[in-house]
Order: structure tokens, then C-alpha cells, then sequence
């Protein structure tokens, strides 16, 4: 096949498939069925289907194309205001959360399903991303408090960076022996530079953009920034992830801040929303032509012990690492308040009711929204093809995003509908009836127990 044929086999391809994710998607909105799963059931279809014509899926095309969209789209609309008084769980959960899950999943295959140690840690490594991207349009759906998905998001942002870094070190100490010392200083170092890229990028495009006058060549500038940070950062062999994460929430506060005109601000908002959902829609079907259902009967009993180490290192982290982490906020609130003096503390209350404290009901809505998806499929598809039980390792876990995907994506509305919707303010009463709540007790409440 010539090179224009080939070019024209790709552009039909695309159409297709853009094409079937529009379809699928609507028919998935129609039997209220999350579209992620939807696209995920027709992917794995699709690809056995076009297993004669051996359709290939390289991890490339995830963490190179369409990852740095859906990273930068997701902290470009992250408000950090809304960000910052979660921001120390989000780090728990993006930082020692992911080595904890890792670690769990690698313990239950190592003494559950024999595998060795090393690999074991492999697989941990691969299933500490989260992809909450089905929860996230049921928060959209259901109404639930914006800072609750902002939390979700950006667990997943930046857990994303962190827990490809920690694949890498997992990946090397199967070939290379790492010490303890040398796996704490590559995360930590990967992860401040990175920060520091990210900043930097996204700094100078915010000096840039206003002064443009062009919303054409803003959102010019907005790709270029996206991507040529992840291919900057990846290049340094940095986290291309963390970096454009850090690109696009610098661009999305300081750089509106900074005077985006409204215009400029519709744009990018409307592209970015297009492209994140062609990203997604192609993410999902990637995972599903990936999965080939027939192979994980092999491997049935180390992906059951797969799935129990990521229920419960999940519980772990979240019911134990933020649950720790409120009770210290909420703790320190109380004690601030009890030091500032009564009028000080009325009008903190007035401006921020409880801002600091993340409400006990929002832990089971977190804790069901660490599903596995698309970083988890591109690990798998980026391990070397020497090595040691490669297949083996790549069928645990997309055993595990599927069972995520087909019972926790699904059930999801669920959860969110009982314990992450937003409170409902009583109506005002009628004159000679009970007055309702004024003031702080009227508003929604962000802290309950």
C-alpha cells in the first residue's frame, strides 16, 4: 500500500470513528447509560471484529495525542479557588495515595496470584491512575457541588502525572535494582521540575494571550502550549502530564485574571470542551480495542485479587489518608476560630462557611469515582515487548479497568445521587409563617457530618 493510500485508510478511519462515538454517546444519553462504558462495550466489539485486520493500538497514540488534551482541557477549567481548600487532599490522594495503592495491589498478586514481586509492583504502578471521567458527567448530570468534581478532577490530573513516574521506577527496578533513597528522590525531583515547567509555560503564555487580539491565534497558542509543554517536559524526561496539568491551571486562573477578553475566554472554552470529548470518545474506544475478553479467562484469579487490593487500597487512602486529613483541617479550624475574635470569625464564616472541611458524605462518592481507564491501557500497552510475562501482566489489568468501567461507572449515579448532590435550601416561608434560615444557614452546606 502506497503512502497516499495509507494517508486516505487513516482519514476514513477517523471519520468512522468520530462518527461511531457520536452515535454511541447518544444512544448511551437516550437508555441513561455513561457514555464511557457505552463506548468502552462498542470498542471491544469493534475490535474483535477487526482482529483479521489487525487494527493496532500503540500507546503512543494515548499518551502522546490524546492525553495532553484531556489533561490540559481538565486543569484549564479547574477553578483553584474553588481548588485550594482541597488542595492538601488532592496531594495526599496524587502523592503518597498512588504508592499506597501500588504497593497494596502489588502485595495481594505477589501472595494471592504468585506473580513476583517486581511484576506485581508493575501492575500496581499501572492501576494507581484514576479516570473518573463517567463520574464526572454524572456530577454534571445530578448537580453536585462544583468543588466536589474539581476535587475528583483533579486527583485524577495530577495522579495521572505521578503514577506514570512511579510506573517508570517499577518498569526499571524489574531490569536494574532501585533503592528506596533513589525511588524517593527520582519522584520527588520528576515531580518539582515538572511543577516548575508547567509554571513556567503557563506563565509566560498568560503574559502573551491578552496581548494577542486574536482569538484565532489564541487558541493557536493554546495547543501550542499544551502539547509543546508534554513534549518539552517528556523530552527532560520530566512528567509531561504533571507539567501541562500545571500549564493549563496557571492559564486558566492567572491567565484569565490577567485580562482574557470575553471573546478569547468563549473560545477557548468552547474548542477545548469539543476537543476533550473527541479525546475522551477515542480514549474509551481505544480501551475497548484493546481488551480482548476471551484472554482474561487465563488470568481470572489474579485479576479477582487485582480488583480486591484496588477496592481496598482505595478505602485506604481515601477513608484513612483524607478522612485523616479532614478531622486535622476540621481540628484546626475549630481551634482558629475559638483564638479569632467573635466578629472576625462571624464574617470568615459569612465568606467561606466551612471551605476547609470536606463534607464526611463526599468520601463514598470519591472512593467510588477511582475507576481505571486510560492511562492504565496505555501503560499496559507501553511494556516493552520483552518483558517478563508481558501478557500476562497487560490482561490483570484491563481485567480491572473493565470491571471498573462495566460495575463502578455504571453504578455510579447511584452514589452521587445519595451522597454528592448538593443540599437542598428550604424554600422561604410565607409571611406569618416560620421564617427560614438567613445568612450562613441558608446557603448550601458545604460541610456536613
Amino acid at each position: 500500500m502506497s503512502s497516499g493510500e495509507t494517508t486516505l485508510e487513516i482519514i476514513r478511519l477517523f471519520v468512522l470513528l468520530v462518527g461511531a462515538a457520536a452515535l454511541v454517546t447518544l444512544f448511551a444519553r437516550r437508555i441513561h447509560l455513561p457514555y464511557t462504558v457505552a463506548l468502552v462495550a462498542f470498542g471491544i466489539v469493534a475490535g474483535a471484529a477487526a482482529q483479521p485486520l489487525r487494527l493496532e493500538i500503540t500507546p503512543e497514540l494515548v499518551l502522546v495525542v490524546l492525553l495532553p488534551a484531556l489533561i490540559f482541557e481538565a486543569s484549564y477549567q479547574t477553578d483553584f479557588a474553588k481548588l485550594r481548600p482541597s488542595i492538601g487532599g488532592v496531594a495526599l490522594l496524587a502523592g503518597p495515595g498512588v504508592f499506597i495503592s501500588a504497593a497494596l495491589i502489588a502485595v495481594a498478586l505477589h501472595f494471592g496470584a504468585g506473580l513476583p514481586a517486581p511484576q506485581a509492583f508493575v501492575v500496581g504502578a499501572m492501576l494507581s491512575a484514576t479516570d473518573p471521567a463517567a463520574v464526572i458527567a454524572t456530577f454534571k448530570r445530578l448537580g453536585s457541588p462544583r468543588r466536589l468534581s474539581t476535587l475528583v478532577e483533579a486527583e485524577s490530573v495530577f495522579n495521572d502525572g505521578t503514577g506514570i513516574v512511579v510506573f517508570a521506577i517499577a518498569v526499571a527496578f524489574v531490569t536494574r535494582p532501585v533503592g528506596p533513597l533513589e525511588i524517593g528522590f527520582t519522584f520527588f525531583a520528576v515531580t518539582i521540575v515538572s511543577t516548575m515547567l508547567g509554571a513556567v509555560a503557563g506563565y509566560a503564555a498568560s503574559r502573551i494571550l491578552p496581548s494577542v487580539g486574536d482569538h484565532l491565534i489564541e487558541i493557536s497558542l493554546s495547543v501550542v502550549l499544551a502539547y509543546g509543554t508534554y513534549l518539552a517536559a517528556d523530552a527532560l524526561h520530566q512528567s509531561g502530564v504533571i507539567a501541562t496539568a500545571v500549564a493549563g491551571i496557571v492559564l486558566g486562573n492567572y491567565g484569565r485574571r490577567r485580562g482574557l477578553s470575553p471573546k478569547t475566554e468563549e473560545a477557548l472554552d468552547t474548542v477545548w470542551e469539543f476537543v476533550a470529548f473527541l479525546a475522551t470518545a477515542f480514549v474509551f474506544l481505544v480501551v475497548g480495542f484493546s481488551i480482548a475478553v476471551h484472554s482474561l479467562v487465563s488470568v481470572a484469579v489474579p485479576i479477582a485479587w487485582a480488583i480486591a487490593a484496588t477496592l481496598a487500597g482505595r478505602a485506604v487512602i481515601v477513608y484513612g489518608l483524607l478522612g485523616t486529613w479532614r478531622l486535622v483541617e476540621r481540628a484546626m479550624r475549630r481551634r482558629g476560630g475559638r483564638a479569632a475574635r467573635p466578629r472576625l470569625a462571624r464574617r470568615a464564616a459569612r465568606s467561606a462557611p466551612d471551605e476547609g472541611a470536606i463534607p464526611l458524605t463526599w468520601l463514598h462518592v470519591i472512593f467510588w469515582s477511582g475507576l481505571r481507564g486510560a492511562v492504565s491501557t496505555a501503560l499496559a500497552l507501553s511494556l516493552p515487548n520483552d518483558f517478563p510475562n508481558r501478557a500476562e501482566l497487560q490482561a490483570i489489568t484491563f481485567g480491572v479497568v473493565l470491571f471498573t468501567l462495566v460495575v463502578q461507572a455504571t453504578t455510579a449515579e447511584i452514589v452521587v445521587d445519595r451522597w454528592g448532590r448538593k443540599a437542598k435550601v428550604p424554600p422561604k416561608s410565607k409571611p406569618g409563617g416560620s421564617a427560614a434560615p438567613v445568612g450562613p444557614a441558608a446557603r448550601e452546606p458545604e460541610s456536613t457530618t
